[in-house]
Parts: structure tokens; sequence; C-alpha cells
């Protein structure tokens, strides 16, 4: 895709002298610095990522086939306090 940004005289030309010296493009520098900062805002915000928890089983349990997670089963608590 093509966008356009407007970045200072001075960065320019030292992001130019870079991609000669390194045989890349602009367009690669640009690429590459943006992804490290997404890498590292993820990171530091500490997005959540859910742990791998299954476990060897025999699948969906019978009499569970068809239940609708909004309704609590015949074991669920009633939410009151305890006695």
């Amino acid at each position: 895709m093509k966008t356009t940004i407007e970045i200072s005289d001075l960065l320019l030309a030292k992001v130019r002298k870079l991609a000669e010296r390194d045989k890349t493009t602009l367009r690669a520098l640009v690429e590459s610095g943006l992804l490290k900062v997404i890498a590292e805002r993820r990171q530091a915000t500490g997005q959540f990522r859910l742990r791998r928890a299954s476990f060897k089983g025999q699948g969906l349990q019978s009499e569970l086939a068809g239940a609708d997670f909004r309704t609590p089963g015949p074991n669920a608590s009633t939410g009151g306090s305890p006695s």
C-alpha cells in the first residue's frame, strides 16, 4: 500500500545513508522500524496471552452436549453467601 509520511529532512538524509550502506530500501527500514515499535509496545503493555490449558480426555462429556453456558447446571452455586 502506498502512503505519505512527513519526516524531518535530517532524519530522511540519515535513513537514506543507512539504506545505501546496508544495501536495502527506505521502505524496508520504515517497515522494520514500525514492526519493532509494535513489538516493544506489545511487550510493554503486557498484552494478555491465554496459556494453553488443554488436557488428555475424551472430549465433551455427553451430559453437556447442547448445554447453554448461560444457564447454570445442577451443580452450580446459587451465588449466595456461605452458611
